[in-house]
C-alpha cells in the first residue's frame, strides 16, 4: 500500500501527468468496449492490438525507473522498439466497399489469346493440345424416367426367380403323394402352383406362391348359391349346397364328412388339413430330402408353410379350391360365426385379361401394376391396396384410356392415381368381373381415408411415392 501511494506522489509531481493518463486509460477502455460495434470484428482486433501497444509505452514512461538497475534504460528502449513494430506489422483492417467499385472487375483483364494457345480454367495459358474439360449441367429427370428406373430396381434376383418355383414344385408334389396314401378317399385334383412368379406377370419378389388343391365335386350332388341370397349380403362369397339328399343320402359324396348344415364347410376342411399338416406330415424327412427346412405355421388361420434354404427363404400358403359353373372359389371364409363360405376368386381372369390386352396394343400394362404394386409393398399404409384393386382399377381404366404405349406411362401412371383417389372418396370399387362387388368392402373406414390421404397428396407430385 505504501509503495501505491509513492507512486502516485510521483505521478502527481510530474505537473499533473497521472492525472491525464488515467484519463487516457478510461478513453482506451470505452473505444475497446464499443469497437465491435462500430469497426467489427477484424477492426476491433486491430484497434485492441494498437491500443495495448501504447498503454505499454505510457505505463513505462510514467512508471519510476530502478536506479540500481543499469541496465533499465536499455531494456525500457528495447520494449518500446518491440511495440513500436507491433503497431508497424499489425494488418489494416479491409476497406469498406464502395457502391462505384462493384462495377469494377476484380481481376486485371487477361492478355488477348495467341491463335492456337488455349487457356486453363485459372487463367494460365495451356500447352497446345491439352483437353478440355466441359461440365456438364445437372438434368432432372422426368416423371417418365424415374418411373422406368424405380421398376428397373424392383428386379427379382436370378437366384431366387429360378430356385424357388423349383423348390415348391418339389413341395408340391410330396404332399400330394402324401395326401393320397393319407387320404384316398378324398379326391383331390392335381395340385399347382399359382402367383406372379409362375402365372407370368412381372412379378416383384419371389418370396411367396400359391399352392391350389383342387376339390373335385359331382356336378349332381352339389349346387351353388350367391351370398347375395345369404345372411352376409356379399355377392363375392358363395355357399356350396348338398342336394337331392332323399335319392342320394349322405356317404355318397366323399366331401360329405365336411358338410355342416347341408352346405360344404370351407373352415371344417381347412381345420381338417391344418391338422393333416401340424401333425402327420414328417416335414423334416421331406426337408433333408430337398436340401431345406419346412415347418407348419401352427398359430395361422391359413394354410401355411415356411420353407428355408440356404439361399432363398419362401412362405407357401395351400388353398382348397372348388370350381364350379365358370366360378372359382377358395376357401376363404371371412371371419365371424359363418364358416360355409367361399370366396370368388378373380385372380385367373385377372391375369388373362391383363395379359390379353397388352398383347392386342403393345401396352405396358404390366409394367404400370408392377411399379404400383411395389409403391403399395413399399408403403405400409398402401398395403391391402395392392394386388387385386390395383388391376382391376388398370382394367376399368383401359375400357376408356386406348393409348397404353410405354411412352405414355407417366400419363397412365397418374390416371390411375386419380382413379383410386376417385373410389377412395366413394368408399366403392367395383370388380371388372362383376359390378356388383365392392372390392373394398373388407376395408375399414379408417383405413381407406388414410389410402385416399397418401394418394391425393401423391397427385400433384406422384415421385414422392417412388422414394
Amino acid at each position: 500500500m505504501a509503495a501505491f501511494w509513492q507512486q502516485r506522489g510521483r505521478r502527481q509531481e510530474n505537473g499533473g501527468l497521472g492525472s491525464v493518463i488515467d484519463g487516457l486509460g478510461s478513453v482506451f477502455d470505452v473505444l475497446l468496449a464499443n469497437a465491435r460495434l462500430v469497426l467489427g470484428v477484424s477492426g476491433a482486433a486491430v484497434l485492441a492490438i494498437a491500443t495495448l501497444a501504447v498503454k505499454r509505452l505510457i505505463d513505462r514512461a510514467t512508471s519510476p525507473r530502478d536506479e540500481g538497475d543499469p541496465k533499465a534504460e536499455q531494456k525500457s528502449l528495447e520494449e518500446s522498439w518491440q511495440d513500436l513494430a507491433l503497431i508497424k506489422t499489425t494488418p489494416k483492417p479491409p476497406k469498406k466497399q464502395r457502391r462505384e467499385d462493384l462495377s469494377e472487375p476484380l481481376l486485371s483483364p487477361a492478355r488477348p489469346l495467341v491463335p492456337g494457345e488455349a487457356r486453363d480454367p485459372r487463367g494460365c495459358s495451356a500447352p497446345l493440345g491439352a483437353p478440355q474439360v466441359k461440365s456438364s449441367p445437372l438434368r432432372c429427370l422426368t416423371l417418365q424416367e424415374k418411373l422406368l428406373s424405380y421398376s428397373s430396381q424392383l428386379a427379382v434376383p436370378e437366384i431366387q426367380a429360378s430356385l424357388i418355383p423349383q423348390l415348391a414344385r418339389s413341395i408340391c408334389t410330396q404332399l400330394q403323394n402324401f395326401l393320397r396314401s393319407k387320404c384316398p378317399e378324398l379326391p383331390f385334383g392335381r395340385f399347382f402352383l399359382s402367383g406372379a412368379l409362375l402365372d407370368g406377370l412381372e412379378v416383384l419378389a419371389a418370396d411367396h406362391v400359391h399352392l391350389m388343391l383342387p376339390v373335385v365335386l359331382d356336378a349332381g350332388l352339389w349346387s351353388l348359391i350367391s351370398g347375395e341370397d345369404t345372411v352376409v349380403r356379399n355377392p363375392q362369397h358363395w355357399m356350396i349346397k348338398r342336394i337331392d339328399l332323399g335319392y342320394f343320402p349322405r356317404g355318397c359324396s366323399p366331401w360329405d364328412r365336411f358338410i355342416v348344415g347341408r352346405y360344404l364347410s370351407s373352415n371344417v376342411l381347412n381345420e381338417t388339413l391344418h391338422k393333416l399338416l401340424v401333425a402327420s406330415i414328417n416335414w423334416p424327412a421331406i426337408g433333408g430330402l430337398l436340401g431345406c427346412a419346412i415347418h407348419p405355421v401352427v398359430a395361422s388361420r391359413e394354410l401355411k408353410l415356411e420353407v428355408k434354404h440356404d439361399q432363398v427363404e419362401l412362405s407357401i400358403t395351400l388353398f382348397p379350391v372348388v370350381e364350379m359353373d365358370d366360378k372359382v372359389l377358395l376357401a376363404v371364409p371371412p371371419e365371424g360365426l359363418v364358416e360355409n363360405l367361399w370366396l370368388e376368386s378373380f385372380y385367373r381372369a385377372e391375369v388373362s385379361r391383363v395379359k390379353e390386352l397388352d398383347a392386342g396394343d403393345s401396352g405396358a400394362r404390366q409394367l404400370c401394376l408392377r411399379i404400383l404394386n411395389g409403391i403399395c409393398r413399399s408403403q405400409p399404409s398402401l398395403h391391402k391396396l395392392g394386388g387385386s384393386p390395383v388391376t382391376h382399377v388398370i382394367l376399368h381404366l383401359s375400357d376408356t384410356a386406348s393409348d397404353w404405349a410405354e411412352e405414355s406411362l407417366a400419363d397412365r401412371f397418374q390416371q390411375v392415381l386419380e382413379e383410386l383417389v376417385a373410389y377412395l372418396e366413394k368408399g366403392v370399387l367395383p370388380s371388372y368381373f362383376n359390378p356388383k362387388i365392392n372390392l373394398f368392402s373388407g376395408l375399414l373406414e379408417e383405413e381407406i381415408d388414410e389410402m385416399g390421404f397418401v394418394l391425393y397428396r401423391a397427385m400433384s407430385e406422384p415421385e414422392v411415392l417412388l422414394k
